[in-house]
């Protein structure tokens, strides 16, 4: 079921159980950020994105070595370098994205990105390696963003797409047939957000992160919220901001965050995750969030 209506996918998700798979990864893979500078084109849509003079190369080096040493301590953590002509190349998932035995390739919306998918290297990885088969969406002509535009509750099977400039109605159905989603909840995002993990997280199935003004409609935020209450946090517009909702857990039990993110959390917001079974671990990324992602969206999952 691909749906817009919300009271619909609701009642479809109190009946789902929680037998479609592993709610986290097995492992992840990162991209160095070589080459990380301003991207122009990606800074048409992506109004989170610093001015050049703001970009830091050598201290996004550094964070993003943090980050692959914090991750790796729960789970096994490939980092592939990043190359000069990418400069967005960091944030992968949008790219890249895995179910058990499959590797999907998505569209992305700029030229600069889809250089990103033509990489021999990471899709022989996942071919030749990981045995993975291939689903190639990077040559038909709708942008499906994968996991930046699509968030997957990945124990029931269940996903939720943001459309902006980044995926289309068309994308949206293309990535819930390769991810093999059973039902997919379809929604705008409100003006100026570019992708979805930026304002929703489902966390191992267990608990949601949403920033209701990401969200053309801030009611269907409230509504995501509400299916996995108590364990929900409907984020204020100052930890919106500071990439709050970009967060992820790759265990049972912690949430990973940026440091910027962990600073802004509420109190309150934190018991709810703890209440959920997770810690928030935090790794600090503001050289890396002048390019307008944060933690998520330095992260692709391998299932």
């Amino acid at each position: 079921m691909i749906t817009r209506d919300a009271a619909a996918f609701s009642e479809l998700f109190r009946q789902t159980p929680t037998d479609f798979g592993p709610a986290t990864a097995r492992a992840v893979f990162l991209i160095a950020p070589d080459g990380f500078a301003l991207a122009e084109q990606s800074a048409q849509d992506n109004t989170y994105m610093a001015d050049a003079a703001a970009f830091d190369p050598v201290r996004a080096s550094q964070q993003h070595r943090d980050l692959h040493r914090a991750l790796s301590a729960q789970v096994p953590a490939i980092c592939f370098a990043g190359r000069q002509d990418t400069p967005d190349a960091l944030f992968p998932n949008n790219v890249y994205g895995t179910t058990a035995g499959c590797a999907i390739v998505g569209r992305m919306r700029h030229e600069v990105r889809r250089r990103e998918a033509a990489r021999d290297d990471i899709r022989g990885f996942f071919r030749d390696v990981l045995g993975y088969e291939e689903v190639a969406l990077d040559a038909q002509t709708h942008p499906c963003e994968l996991t930046g535009s699509l968030v997957i509750d990945r124990a029931r099977g269940l996903g939720f797409c943001g459309l902006s400039e980044r995926c289309d109605e068309d994308g949206a159905r293309l990535m819930h047939a390769a991810f093999g989603l059973r039902a997919t909840l379809l929604f705008d995002l409100a003006p100026g957000e570019y992708h979805t993990n930026v304002v929703l997280a489902v966390l191992a199935g267990r608990a949601v992160v949403a920033c209701p003004k990401g969200f053309a409609e801030p009611s269907v935020a409230e509504t995501i919220a509400a299916l996995y209450a108590p364990h929900a946090v409907l984020c204020s517009e100052a930890e919106h901001a500071a990439f709050v909702g970009n967060c992820i857990a790759v265990s049972d039990d912690v949430a990973w965050m940026s440091a910027g993110a962990g600073r802004a959390l509420a109190p309150a917001h934190r018991r709810v995750l703890e209440d959920a079974g997770f810690r928030v671990e935090t790794v600090e990324l503001d050289a890396i969030e002048a390019a307008g992602g944060s933690l998520r969206c330095c992260v692709s999952e391998i299932f």
